[in-house]
């Protein structure tokens, strides 16, 4: 029985006993004094099995046959195994003509063991003690937000947090994440504090090859390859919780590093970047904590300053015609005739494509001189864009559409050079009836003179 039902025969059994009157009893129950009578009644004939529902342990009125529930999922079983309670239920009603609303589908397909509840699909994702050295592994992410609000447009905070101590290592405002951003932002970050033993990022493209089984290249990114010269492991996660890190510091700084950038009257990313050292620096102070070792994990540099310039870059090899002549980016790249390009047709150099807009083709270390055979295309068919890089891809598409000459229009003035002159011109027809009337009428003329 149900507590409201137990709670009725108390007060029955004490109007019963006459500890209680019947009035007491309607006002305590919430019911009519009619009612209390009423239930008085058949307590009194047939005891506490009246106060229960006549209801309970019934079958429904409305309920759907078996027969009907067993060829139901037998055909969701048979047809649609892998179908949603929801598409499942309208394939039922289109192809079979059965008709069951989706909850109903949706329990039997449960009780049945073909579909899963929400609860049931849950993942749980074991907690992860922090690592014991700062420097040991840091996390790294890109957050596409709109920072400067309607101030300014939206850009990417690309964010390196260490994983003992939670502290921001590097923070640095981008148009959206690309090799060259994370370059950029990697760079300031050795400057600062030296090599880490390993970054953990995400699978972005950036970081980690898509394509495991291409047969051609060398199975790591540009960023990868850099991160290899400087003796850094780079680790890719699985879910964005495995690096909860680093997702916790970007919505913390989604709110708190909005609403710092609003008050400093901040609206665009140079003046941002400059504002972002004093602002990490109270982060830390605020948020940091101290790590389980007192090593220090972070190394000195392996590669000369100087020479970081070919680390940070984006290289590439391409095998030279017969005409020394490669494709590279759209472009045709032409090789000066020299002592060593007349024997590199079939032979691969090396490209390099630098940040600030430079590139140079090497052979075995020494630079080539070129030229370039013919510009980009305006339009780029068929571009796999990922979703992190559409803004970036968009203003770059819209900014070559407004360098680009406008097509000319060609109208008919411009090609006949044609000045109307209000008279009509009725063309050579109009021409030749003139002449043939002024023989016929030529003959009239001299007889009547």
């Amino acid at each position: 029985m149900s507590e409201r039902e137990l709670n009725r025969i108390e007060v029955l059994s004490q109007v019963t006993q006459g500890a209680m009157t019947a009035v007491t009893a309607a006002n305590v129950l919430g019911l009519s004094r009619r009612q209390v009578h009423r239930l008085l009644k058949g307590f009194q004939t047939d005891g506490p099995a009246a106060i229960r529902h006549k209801a309970r342990g019934r079958r429904s009125n409305n309920r759907i046959d078996p027969a009907v529930r067993a060829f139901a999922v037998t055909l969701v079983r048979e047809n649609y195994i892998d179908f949603g309670p929801t598409f499942a239920a309208e394939k039922l009603a289109e192809d079979h003509d059965l008709k069951v609303s989706r909850e109903t589908l949706r329990k039997w397909m449960q009780d049945a063991g073909i579909w899963l509840s929400r609860k049931q699909r849950r993942t749980f994702h074991q907690p992860r003690l922090r690592r014991e050295c700062f420097g040991e592994l840091i996390q790294i992410d890109g957050s596409d937000h709109r920072w400067f609000e309607d101030r300014g447009p939206a850009c990417t905070l690309l964010v390196f947090i260490d994983d003992a101590t939670s502290t921001l290592m590097q923070l640095r405002f981008v148009i959206s994440e690309s090799t060259f951003s994370y370059f950029e932002a990697l760079d300031l970050y050795l400057a600062a504090h030296g090599r880490p033993v390993a970054f953990y990022s995400d699978k972005h493209s950036v970081f980690r090859v898509a394509n495991q089984s291409a047969k051609s290249g060398h199975g790591m990114t540009q960023f990868g390859r850099a991160l290899n010269a400087l003796n850094i492991e780079i680790l890719c996660a699985n879910s964005s919780q495995a690096k909860g890190r680093v997702e916790r510091a970007n919505r913390t700084l989604q709110d708190r590093l909005v609403k710092e950038l609003r008050l400093a009257n901040i609206s665009d990313m140079e003046a941002a970047n400059a504002f972002l050292p004093g602002f990490t620096d109270h982060y830390n102070a605020k948020f940091a904590r101290a790590p389980r070792s007192t090593d220090n994990l972070h190394r000195p540099m392996n590669i000369a300053p100087d020479r970081l310039r070919d680390v940070f870059c984006y290289r590439d090899e391409r095998v030279v015609g017969p005409q020394l002549a490669f494709s590279y980016e759209r472009q045709r790249i032409i090789l000066a005739e020299n002592e060593i390009t007349r024997g590199l047709p079939g032979k691969y150099v090396d490209t390099f494509a630098f940040p600030d807009g430079g590139f140079e083709v090497r052979w075995k270390g020494v630079s080539i001189p070129y030229t370039v055979f013919d510009k980009d295309q305006r339009v780029t068919h068929a571009a796999i864009t990922e979703n992190k890089h559409l803004s970036a891809v968009l203003e770059h598409i819209k900014a070559e559409q407004d360098k680009a000459p406008p097509k000319k229009r060609r109208a008919g003035k411009q090609v006949t050079r044609y000045q109307p002159t209000g008279k009509r011109n009725n063309g050579w027809n109009s021409k030749l009836a003139k002449r043939a009337k002024e023989k016929a009428e030529a003959p009239a003329t001299q007889a009547a003179e």
